[in-house]
């Protein structure tokens, strides 16, 4: 037997409410925005596209977009499910890209910095020529202006439709940030979720300061892999930020809302001789506030928290 109650559906309109990837919880879509993309229920720090992650680090009106014109070819004809050819061209359409990472200068509190993101729309910010073509021209960049090289990290590894090419990339990245080293240019890698793969094995673990979301999942083969593997199950939170700020690959775990200023004061820290002077910020705009705590290893709750996970 069936019960009517008579009640109407409300008329939900689109686009208000949305899933915590995380938690699963359903969430008020404003309030994932305006918190930066955290859901505020567990904390977890949303995937985000490059354009969001240019605004909210660097200062307004900064950002000068270089090496745009660079565009994957196909070097191996290569066909899956698809054509590399036509698969190129669909996420370029998707994503209004033509590869998975964005780069140019910009000013991080007045700081001049050469500044690239990896974008998950694309290809899920896979590592292939263009990528690594761009990341060695943004290092050289930084060389000769002497400003602090920063990469944006959030990856699924080296891009297999480009077989060995991409693979080179590992190395050419990796050559390019010890050029940047040795000539006393101050390389910084954010890790984002998720950093895997290739990308975690070459550039993104190489910098002098390596900082990380909270709760990434940063790696280079992903825990079920490794599980079937070593046919073990492994620790609670095992390739999360959080664990490997514990063991030590990732120098601190900062929250989205803090980025912007633990950045600035890195930059400022890091400084190479004959780098360009601070630049005076508009009138009115204010430094980033903090608007939470600086994970770091000395952190008793945060060493609670990796245990409960």
């Amino acid at each position: 037997m069936a019960w009517h109650f008579g009640r109407k559906k409300m008329n939900m309109p689109d686009g208000l409410w949305m899933r915590c990837d995380e938690c699963g919880k359903t969430i008020y879509k404003k309030d994932v925005e305006d918190s930066l993309r955290v859901c505020p229920e567990c904390g977890f720090h949303l995937s985000i596209d490059s354009a969001q992650r240019i605004d909210m680090t660097l200062d307004p009106a900064t950002f000068q977009e270089l090496f745009a014109d660079l565009a994957p070819q196909d070097p191996l004809n290569f066909s899956d499910r698809e054509g590399y050819k036509d698969r190129l061209k669909r996420y370029s359409e998707m994503t209004g890209l033509k590869d998975a990472i964005v780069t140019g200068t910009g000013n991080i509190e007045g700081w001049k910095v050469a500044f690239g993101v990896l974008d998950t729309r694309f290809m899920m910010g896979s590592l292939g020529s263009v990528m690594g073509e761009k990341i060695c021209r943004l290092a050289e960049l930084a060389i000769r202006e002497r400003i602090p090289l920063i990469l944006v990290c959030g990856s699924g590894g080296a891009r297999m439709q480009e077989g060995v090419v991409a693979l080179m990339q590992m190395v050419k990245t990796s050559e390019a940030f010890a050029a940047c080293q040795d000539t006393g240019v101050a390389t910084i890698t954010i890790l984002t979720d998720p950093t895997t793969g290739g990308t975690t094995a070459s550039f993104a673990t190489e910098a002098d300061v390596i900082i990380a979301e909270p709760g990434a999942l940063i790696g280079f083969t992903g825990p079920r892999v490794i599980e079937e593997t070593i046919k073990q199950k492994l620790p609670k939170g095992f390739q999360r930020s959080e664990f490997m700020l514990e063991h030590g690959l990732v120098d601190m775990v900062v929250p989205r809302s803090e980025m912007r200023k633990i950045l600035a004061e890195l930059i400022e820290y890091l400084q190479a001789e004959g780098a360009p002077p601070r630049a005076a910020r508009p009138e009115g705009e204010e430094s980033a506030k903090p608007a939470g705590e600086l994970i770091g290893p000395q952190t008793e709750g945060q060493r609670g928290e990796v245990e409960q996970q």
